[in-house]
């Protein structure tokens, strides 16, 4: 809105009609749709060429639940709605930050008998994943000037001590979902930065990967055992741990706050409705594999903390997600609307 109205076109008269619709300000207009235009056009050649749906790291979301609404649309029309039972499907928020919290809403309102994970899974059935907690190390000190630094306690020379103990802790397997993992991932001290002080604090954070059976008490009681040896060992050790929490504010405008503690879970192999699933699907000519998640989802709660049967069934791949150039093949979306409608007669037909 800044350019000027009038601008002399090379040398043509101010007041023709070639300038009036040349001036910079609608000129400027034109040039922008006109390149609008092209990156459309060449966006709808990609497609078309690579026979892919792409847009934004949410698009597996969006298409997983398209793909599920379509499959319970067809399911009902082609049966004319006469099955035993109902459909219900959830879109719920923050998976990401707190595995299956919002879900805790859903089972509490609608109490499902079976849940189908919609995240992609390459058209695989899966029975289980890893839980995953979040754990908070904190080591305390006394401050000094760095100039005498033995009239303090150093809180980082204590969290490296406790670190290279928790290195050494043994942790459990399962035939299924592998090895438990603890990884450090973060390290903050205070005061930062030190400005010649000694830091009195240090927060140590670990991403701990569950399996079944694991509870909130057994994970941290490791690390307890270490802290309490440390401190007989030195007057001047003093650390803790706990759980890490969370909050963030929804769309919605309600606050969801969360300890960090997602539990594994696992639906046996022989589970005569996941063995009903399993012959509908491969009656479709899936090439579905039985296997697990490797990352973390909602089946946390359902499965994890409800009980409540639970497997995992979605196209596209796992590690397309979340990531710049995520993608769904047109195909992988057609047939995952096939196996969810498989699914839906297994599970809602009576033999």
């Amino acid at each position: 809105n800044t350019a000027p109205d009038d601008v002399i076109l090379f040398g043509v008269a101010a007041d023709s009609t070639l300038t009036k619709v040349f001036t910079a300000k609608y000129f400027g207009m034109l040039l922008f749709s006109l390149t609008a235009l092209c990156v459309f056009l060449q966006g709808i050649h990609y497609l078309l060429k690579n026979n892919t749906q792409q847009n934004d790291q949410q698009l597996l979301a969006h298409s997983l639940f398209a793909a599920m609404i379509c499959a319970a649309s067809f399911f009902a029309k082609e049966l004319n709605k006469n099955f035993s039972g109902e459909i219900l499907i959830s879109c719920s928020v923050f998976e990401e930050l707190f595995e299956g919290i919002a879900c805790r809403e859903i089972s509490t309102n609608t109490q499902p008998d079976f849940v189908i994970i919609g995240e992609a899974s390459e058209l695989n059935l899966k029975r289980g994943q890893r839980g995953r907690a979040e754990i908070v190390l904190e080591t305390f000190g006394k401050p000094a000037h760095s100039a005498n630094p033995q009239k303090g306690v150093n809180a980082i020379l204590s969290a490296m001590k406790i670190i290279d103990e928790i290195s050494k802790i043994s942790l459990p397997k399962d035939e299924l979902l592998k090895e438990a993992i603890m990884v450090l991932t973060d390290i903050k001290s205070s005061p930062y930065p030190g400005s010649s002080v000694v830091p009195d604090y240090c927060k140590i954070t670990y991403d701990r990967r569950l399996l079944v059976g694991e509870t909130k008490e057994s994970v941290l009681a490791p690390i307890e055992e270490l802290i309490a040896k440390m401190r007989e060992n030195d007057l001047n050790f003093e650390a803790k741990v706990t759980f890490a929490k969370e909050q963030s504010k929804c769309y919605t405008g309600e606050t969801i706050e969360a300890e960090k503690f997602f539990p594994a879970w696992i639906l046996e192999e022989d589970d005569s409705d996941f063995q009903k699933i399993l012959k509908e699907i491969k009656n479709q000519d899936l090439d579905s594999e039985v296997s697990h998640y490797s990352f973390c989802t909602n089946g946390s709660h359902f499965a994890g903390e409800k009980g409540i049967k639970t497997i995992g069934f979605g196209p596209s791949f796992e590690n397309l997600a979340h990531t710049i150039d995520e993608h769904i093949e047109i195909s992988q979306l057609m047939k995952g609307i096939e196996g969810y409608m498989a699914i839906n007669k297994a599970l809602l037909l009576e033999e």
